[in-house]
């Protein structure tokens, strides 16, 4: 981890199917900021437990509610009071529990219900781990989603608005709605705060940031010159999360998940309408072992890393 990043501030790299989650550490207890999927909850757990060292963990922060996320928000509410802060816009979503409005059962994925005492706006302040942090709007990715900003120490978390090689899928251009403009001028934005170190919701702290904005604005022009490629992006990105969620499939069984999943139908009929859904799935698994990402054996799928 970059010595740019105080000693109140943990942050636990975890992979793909559950973003990063930081810890930041207060003499009065703890905030937790994204809490990974649902099916790691028990290791999130663990994780935070571990870190704790006696502090309680008294808060609870989502930079956005896709699943990846906010998995781990149920159990860690289970645990006992703890004040939980979710964007502002997502607000009526969560209290209604509408996981079509929330993305959960558009993408075929899984969370379990949670609730919320705050939200977060751009433009809020919070003071964790000993710093004062701002937080900022980014849309893009997700409509709703937010940053926090720490400008004493050029502190960065990002969530999936800016990776060290590119930022998450700009769904809302699937539903035929603006994203693309969105995620530039919130690159836009991210060059403008003077960051030094950026926690991504995904990949390793990273601490040269003008060259992941320069290869993120890159990125970014390549699927605004044609959409398709935002869309068999897409694609290929909720059937690799669902291969990691389950690790082994048969082909049926996954064709089975992506046929019932409906913003796979919605992709198709805005993208490629003549085409099947069947042969979609084929083209997203036949792309992904192309590249090492899985592994079809006879009728069983099978994850690769």
């Amino acid at each position: 981890m970059p010595s740019t990043i105080p000693p109140s501030l943990r942050v636990f790299e975890r992979g793909w199917l559950s973003a990063n989650n930081i810890l930041a550490l207060d003499d009065d207890g703890a905030t937790l900021i994204d809490s990974g999927y649902v099916t790691h909850a028990p290791q999130t757990v663990a994780l935070v437990e571990a870190a704790l060292a006696g502090r309680p963990l008294h808060q609870l922060i989502n930079t956005h509610l896709h699943s990846d996320h906010c998995g781990g928000n149920a159990a860690l509410q289970a645990l006992g009071p703890l004040h939980t802060r979710i964007p502002a816009a997502e607000a009526e979503a969560v209290a209604a529990w509408d996981e079509q409005a929330l993305s959960y059962r558009a993408t075929g994925q899984q969370c379990a219900r949670f609730t919320f005492d705050g939200v977060l706006s751009d433009g809020d302040t919070l003071r964790l781990g000993g710093l004062d942090w701002d937080v900022v709007a980014a849309p893009g990715h997700d409509p709703h989603a937010v940053m926090l900003f720490a400008p004493a120490h050029g502190i960065l978390i990002s969530g999936d608005a800016l990776w060290e090689n590119g930022f998450g899928v700009i769904f809302p251009e699937l539903e035929g709605e603006s994203g693309f403009a969105e995620q530039e001028a919130v690159l836009a934005r991210i060059a403008s705060l003077d960051a030094r170190v950026v926690i991504p919701g995904h990949g390793a702290v990273f601490t040269d940031v003008a060259g992941a904005l320069e290869r993120a604005r890159g990125r970014l022009s390549y699927l605004r010159g044609d959409p398709l490629r935002n869309a068999t992006h897409a694609i290929k990105v909720l059937v690799k999360f669902r291969l990691l969620a389950e690790q082994s499939m048969t082909l049926a069984a996954l064709r089975a998940w992506f046929a019932d999943t409906p913003l796979m139908d919605r992709i198709r009929l805005r993208y490629m309408p003549d085409a099947t859904l069947a042969s979609l799935c084929d083209d997203a698994l036949q792309g992904l072992a192309r590249v090492g990402a899985l592994a079809i054996d006879g009728d069983r799928v099978l994850n690769r890393d």
